[in-house]
This record gives C-alpha cells, sequence and structure tokens, in this order.
C-alpha cells in the first residue's frame, strides 16, 4: 500500500510540476507586448538612401575610379581606357590634388613576383596619367603586390578584383 501512496503521490507532484507553467499570469505577456508595439521604442526613422563617403569602388577615392588588369599583366585594357580619361579629367580639374597609384595582384605568383607586377601596374598607369596631361610630380606610386586583398574568394570574380591599380588622393 505504501508503495501504491507513493506512486500516486508522484504522479500527482509530476501534475502540479507540468501544470505550473500554464498557469502564469499573462500580463507580464502583455506588458512585453506592449513595450514591443510602442512607437516611441522604435526611435526616429531613418532615411534607407545612402550616403557617398567619397570611395566607390576598391581602395580608390572618388570620383575615380580604379583601374582593372588582366591575368599576369600591367598593359592598361582597352576596357579601362574610360576609367583612366574619367582619372584625368578628375586630376586635370584638380590641380592641387596629389594621388598615390597603389598596385595590386591577386594572391597566385610569389610575394617578390607580385610586388613586382603590382609596380609595373603602378608606372603603367601613372605613364598613361602623364600621357592625358596631368603633371607627373602630383603622382606616386607603390607596389602592394598581393598584401592588402580587397576580396579574399579563391575564384577568378575575386581574384580579378584584386588585380587593379588604386588612385588615392594624399
Amino acid at each position: 500500500m505504501n508503495q501504491r501512496n507513493n506512486m500516486h503521490v508522484g504522479i500527482f507532484l509530476l501534475t502540479v510540476f507540468l501544470m505550473l507553467p500554464g498557469c502564469a499570469s499573462k500580463k507580464t505577456d502583455n506588458q512585453a507586448t506592449q513595450v514591443l508595439q510602442d512607437p516611441a521604442a522604435i526611435g526616429q526613422e531613418e532615411s534607407l538612401e545612402s550616403k557617398s563617403i567619397g570611395i566607390m569602388e576598391g581602395r580608390t577615392t572618388g570620383p575615380m575610379l580604379p583601374v582593372y588588369f588582366s591575368f599576369d599583366a600591367y598593359l592598361i585594357r582597352g576596357d579601362q581606357i574610360p576609367r583612366m580619361k574619367v582619372n584625368a579629367d578628375f586630376l586635370k580639374e584638380k590641380k592641387n590634388i596629389s594621388i598615390r597609384i597603389e598596385g595590386n595582384c591577386d594572391p597566385r605568383g610569389t610575394r617578390e613576383y607580385n610586388l613586382a607586377l603590382g609596380e609595373k601596374r603602378a608606372q603603367t598607369a601613372k605613364k598613361y596619367l602623364v600621357n592625358l596631361g596631368v603633371n607627373a610630380d602630383r603622382i606616386a606610386t607603390v607596389s602592394l603586390g598581393e598584401e592588402k586583398i580587397l576580396l579574399h574568394g579563391h575564384d577568378e570574380l575575386s581574384w580579378a578584383q584584386n588585380r587593379r591599380d588604386d588612385f588615392v588622393v594624399e
């Protein structure tokens, strides 16, 4: 009989334990819901319009544009000539601005090779700007090689974005 009473007591306690969460007051839930629905709690609405911070692509200072290169190449591609003209026009208009051309490479190749290729890319872009009428004294060059990767993917899209010259106002 004692064992039977213990079983009944156990079932009774289990039933009470399982019913306790269902007896909680709904007042707390209603208060939480009211706080979430309170417009003052949301804060002031902000515009979704993005604001330019002067950087457009890569690490190039806007309104200039970076120039992209083919794999293992340092010559300006035909599709990049309009970008070079945009950069030259900007520099001819803003005669008090000096820039640094940063030659970048994708991570394929040795560090030394990529530093040399990045330098050739930066020098080629500088010569191109000088030929378009920009004073060479306003243009510094540096090779970053693969040191400042923009996209870390291991695919052609990422590598293509990393093969570029950035034009940075100093």
